[in-house]
């Protein structure tokens, strides 16, 4: 009776032994979990925007614009959480009228047509001054597309033929109409059809079009499209006269595209400009550095997604910039200049 009566007396007593041991010990268990917390939730707050949205105005669904652009949205996705996506549009014009009206917070678009943005000429009546840079980005190239067999060589043939020029007021019907132009061809010369890239491929083939404008990155995937049923033949731009123009039109560069492209047997001289990254002027110091820095940890991937990003570097990020760097961007690469 004694022995059972003494088993539960000594079990209690090495509970509470244990019991005491533990409220002792956990004071400094409860410290490192503190810790390890307070530790995780700085991490995520570096890691947050200030903004809760990043929508990427693009371009058409099958172009480099909206390839890269929907790369690009899926990085800040990953990296800050923010719901980020793209918004598929007609690209240059549309874009930082878009922005210019907060309806979107990041686009793509060409640097001519951001240059008419900033002085208020041609599709803009006044002056805009409420976009940003973040980076010069990728050449887009100017890729004007016939068939052999209709003898058109070089521009100046262009003349008295039905011409896509792509969508109206996009970058490419922009540049088009600006290289047309200093070649002494004006719209009224030509027969005008304001076609994206997938429906100017579209007429191509059904030969209601003669010769067509594509102005993207390399290589444009309407154009491998085209050229596996259609015996392809890009359309040079004389250099020197190019060289005239870009004396007026900086923001143009010469460029050639590089043999087999699109089956092409030798380089192609033709004419680039560059893309640009514009936010809003409103965006924070600290997301413009974030979203900038995000970019260029992130470029493998964007490379990965379309050849085009190939030609994106931080090296080059800063030259020919046509609208006025955010200061966010500013810092990082003032940061990055500095290591």
């Amino acid at each position: 009776m004694l022995n059972s009566l003494k088993s539960p007396l000594l079990l209690s007593a090495i509970l509470s032994a244990t019991l005491g041991l533990t409220a002792c010990s956990s004071p400094s268990s409860e410290g490192d979990d503190t810790a390890a917390a307070d530790s995780t939730a700085t991490e995520a707050a570096t890691d947050t925007l200030d903004t809760k949205f990043v929508t990427i105005a693009t371009g058409g669904a099958s172009g480099p614009y909206n390839i890269i652009g929907t790369s690009l949205s899926e990085v800040y996705v990953k990296n800050f959480g923010v719901n980020s996506k793209t918004q598929t549009t007609g690209a240059s014009v549309e874009n930082v009228n878009l922005l210019t009206q907060g309806k979107v917070d990041m686009v793509l678009a060409l640097s001519d047509v951001v240059t008419d943005a900033v002085e208020g000429k041609n599709n803009f009546e006044q002056p805009i001054t409420n976009i940003q840079q973040i980076a010069v980005l990728y050449p887009n190239v100017v890729q004007i597309v016939t068939s052999k067999k209709s003898g058109i060589k070089n521009i100046e043939d262009l003349r008295g033929k039905r011409i896509a020029v792509g969508d109206q007021g996009s970058g490419t019907e922009v540049n088009a109409r600006t290289l047309l132009e200093g070649f002494g061809i004006t719209y009224d010369d030509v027969t005008v059809d304001y076609l994206g890239f997938a429906e100017a491929a579209d007429g191509m083939k059904a030969g209601k079009i003669e010769a067509a404008f594509f102005s993207s990155g390399l290589p444009n995937s309407s154009l491998m499209e085209l050229e596996q049923g259609l015996d392809l033949q890009i359309v040079t731009i004389n250099q020197d006269k190019l060289k005239e123009i870009i004396a007026n039109k900086p923001y143009f560069k010469t460029f050639a595209i590089p043999a087999g492209t699109y089956g092409n047997e030798t380089d192609v001289p033709t004419a680039a400009i560059m893309n640009a990254l514009l936010v809003s002027s409103d965006l924070s110091e600290a997301d413009g550095y974030k979203l900038t820095k995000a970019l260029f940890d992130n470029l493998d991937g964007l490379k990965t997604a379309h050849q085009a990003a190939n030609d994106i570097s931080l090296e080059t990020a800063r030259e020919g910039m046509v609208a006025p760097i955010h200061p966010g961007a500013k810092k990082y690469y003032d940061e990055q200049a500095a290591k």
